[in-house]
């Protein structure tokens, strides 16, 4: 199969065995983002940069990964100028924010929060900070358009569609993203040689993911202790990711110098 520029990753990451390979592209995108920011481009000195960062900032999972990936310099410097914008935003929040009246029956009720429903201003801005994050939001937009790559393929390569039947399937969530992509995509035709073989392949391997974590579990059985391990030495990562997606086992991605 003749591959182009845009679909090299696609394949890499179908080519990789892995157990969902849209888990394997946003891994590299997270890890092209964090070498971006951080790494030794040193994209965060560039002021369009640097204004993205201040107005977007990063959520809790990636601040730790920066924190892990090893340029504390860079991070600091990122840190000083997105804080300075949030304090000149936090004040004017403050100046606009005004209570609501207090009811009768306040002192009778018990905390009630809703994260997803702020009942404040200032409730709302923070959602809104949370919400937000530089990495999050280039993975998100790059890897849509790998689904978008994803169809493409399926619809116009024959090679593409026999490495797709034969693949390991997905993660829950990415499969998830398939379907609603597919619905969208696809043509009726399409969509009913499409949904077989992808149904047929997330239940075929997750038995296989399955099969693998009972096996895992029977090995703590003394009549089982000298038996081969067989597939299941890794099925728990396997299955977390299966499950949820992503890389429990992954060490934190750092810097290479």
């Amino acid at each position: 199969m003749k591959e182009k520029i845009y679909t090299i990753p696609l394949m890499d990451a179908f080519h990789a065995n892995d157990e969902c390979p849209f888990c394997f592209i946003e891994r590299n995108l997270e890890q092209h983002a964090l070498d971006f920011v951080l790494g030794q481009g040193a994209s965060y000195m560039e002021d369009d940069i640097r204004a993205e960062t201040d107005k977007m900032g990063f959520c809790r999972d990636h601040y730790k990964k920066m924190f892990h990936y090893g340029n504390r310099l860079g991070t600091g410097l990122i840190l000083t100028t997105h804080f300075k914008k949030k304090n000149e935003e936090l004040q004017q929040q403050i100046k606009m924010f005004s209570p609501k009246k207090a009811s009768m029956l306040g002192h009778f009720k018990k905390a009630k929060l809703n994260p997803d429903n702020p009942q404040t201003s200032l409730g709302t801005w923070v959602k809104e900070q949370n919400n937000s994050c530089y990495i999050c939001d280039y993975s998100k937009n790059t890897y849509a358009r790998y689904l978008d790559t994803f169809f493409e393929l399926y619809r116009k390569n024959k090679e593409f569609q026999e490495i797709f039947k034969n693949s390991n399937g997905f993660c829950l969530p990415h499969f998830g993203d398939l379907v609603e992509t597919a619905e969208e995509l696809l043509s009726d035709k399409e969509k009913a040689e499409f949904y077989p073989q992808l149904f047929s392949l997330m239940t075929e391997n997750l038995q296989r993911v399955t099969d693998d974590l009972a096996w895992f579990c029977d090995k703590f059985d003394y009549k089982n202790k000298d038996a081969d391990w067989k597939t299941s030495k890794d099925a728990i990562q396997r299955g977390m990711q299966k499950s949820a997606g992503s890389y429990p086992a992954d060490p934190f991605y750092q810097s290479e110098r």
